[in-house]
């Protein structure tokens, strides 16, 4: 079958999505030895799914070549971003003495989703999760991990064009640096507060079931810091930096990948083993997402081309939408569909204000015409990108961190009907039908 344009994709193309996430999600599952081959071949599965679904753009989708090129380059950015800050974070050691009480650890979730804006997600998540099991190492739990993502991994960075992808993205489209931040801080506030009272409730009832004795003894001992790998902080500020830089002859990633290179090189193993430092979890990372990124073509395709079939015209209609997709699909592609669907809508209702206009004029006329719109794809694809564990890079980056340290994490299935569904979901839905 020769499909008629590159758009023309239909939808059960994105069979092999499914498959590779129905895969992700039950092979953990399975009784051990069953368990054991995925772990083994999860690579060959996830790099075949793939292969096959580029094979087809390339050989029967008119102008697929540029669609396949188009994104392995944003894979391969997304990878170099996501394993150099790694890397970085991996020759960061910060150093906790004493058990954190419950009200220690929503001060320190609360400073983590402040810092997500400024180093980005990935950053927040990569320096922070280490530090965090330590602090908890008494009584870590599944809901520890969940809620870092929810919060650190995710919400946290909702502010800023560095704080998450998507919002780059935005950001190089001709969105304001600070428009987000004047325009959505009271539902991110909003937001991030009845996350951290949830979490606070989960984490008192953990803290009260520990025997008396050790309860008294965390509350009395200070928490005590320090900090090993500072030369790390400059090749974080390096990284963060380079985001900013033109997208021209792969400029970016080469500065990206050298603040990695040095950062390895310069650390002293003291300080990566005192990190329990490997490439195990960005190398499942890496296999994972070049499978994801390239079967996940067909449903951007489809969306692409039916997404103004959709009807939308309420901005709560867009923030479940995009939310809804940034689930389970990148939420940086997400968001550049989305917002380019309500660019069309808010043409169609106003010719005039849109008239004459192309790129980044468009999009400031947008926020002016539609500025909820704008806010609701921003805050639908980064709040619902906690929704699992695939919605967001750091998130599966953090849960095999966590499982390396020896902490028990939730399944793919657990962490979506534990936590996400009756705690998450109900958070955002109550915030996107106040303030949109």
């Amino acid at each position: 079958m020769i499909f008629a344009v590159a758009a023309d994709i239909p939808l059960w193309f994105s069979a092999p999505f499914a498959l590779l996430l129905l895969l992700i999600a039950t092979m953990p599952l399975t009784p051990a030895r069953v368990k054991h081959l995925w772990e083994h071949y999860y690579p060959h599965v996830s790099v075949a799914l793939g292969a096959l679904v580029i094979a087809v753009y390339l050989l029967r989708v008119p102008g697929g070549g540029t669609t396949v090129a188009h994104t392995l380059h944003e894979y391969f950015s997304f990878i170099v971003l996501i394993g150099s800050l790694f890397v970085v974070a991996g020759g960061i050691h910060i150093k906790v003495k004493g058990e954190s009480t419950p009200g220690v650890n929503v001060a320190f979730l609360a400073v983590g989703a402040v810092v997500a804006n400024f180093i980005g997600t990935t950053g927040a998540s990569m320096v922070l999760i280490r530090p965090w099991i330590r602090m908890n190492k008494v009584r870590i739990s599944a809901f520890h991990v969940v809620f870092f993502i929810f919060i650190v991994s995710n919400i946290g960075g909702a502010l800023t064009p560095i704080g998450d992808p998507p919002l780059f993205l935005g950001y190089l489209r001709g969105v304001p640096f600070f428009w987000l931040l004047e325009h959505v801080i009271a539902e991110w506030l909003f937001t991030l507060g009845l996350v951290l009272a949830a979490f606070y409730a989960f984490d008192w009832w953990s803290f009260h079931r520990m025997p008396r004795k050790l309860q008294r003894e965390a509350a009395a001992e200070p928490e005590t810091w320090r900090f090993d790998g500072a030369t790390n902080v400059l090749f974080l500020g390096a990284i963060i930096g380079a985001v900013f830089l033109p997208d021209t002859f792969f400029l970016r990633e080469a500065v990206m990948l050298g603040a990695a290179a040095a950062s390895y090189r310069l650390t002293p193993r003291a300080v990566h083993e005192a990190n329990a430092f490997s490439f195990a979890p960005i190398k499942e990372v890496a296999f994972l997402f070049v499978g994801i990124f390239a079967t996940m073509m067909p449903a951007l395709g489809y969306l692409a081309q039916h997404g103004g079939e959709f009807g939308f015209t309420a901005p709560l209609q867009y923030y479940f939408a995009s939310g809804s997709l940034s689930a389970v699909l990148d939420n940086a592609p997400t968001y550049v569909n989305f917002l380019q669907l309500a660019q069309t809508t808010a043409a169609a209702a106003n010719p005039a204000a849109f008239a004459g206009l192309e790129g980044a004029a468009a999009v400031r006329a947008l926020l002016v015409e539609k500025p909820l719109y704008v806010v609701a794809v921003s805050l639908g694809s980064v709040f619902f990108g906690a929704m699992t564990y695939i919605g967001n890079g750091p998130n599966f980056m953090v849960k095999s961190i966590a499982q390396d340290a020896g902490v028990h994490c939730p399944s793919f299935f657990g962490y979506v009907f534990r936590f996400s569904l009756p705690v998450l979901l109900p958070i955002l839905a109550l915030g996107g039908w106040i303030f949109l």
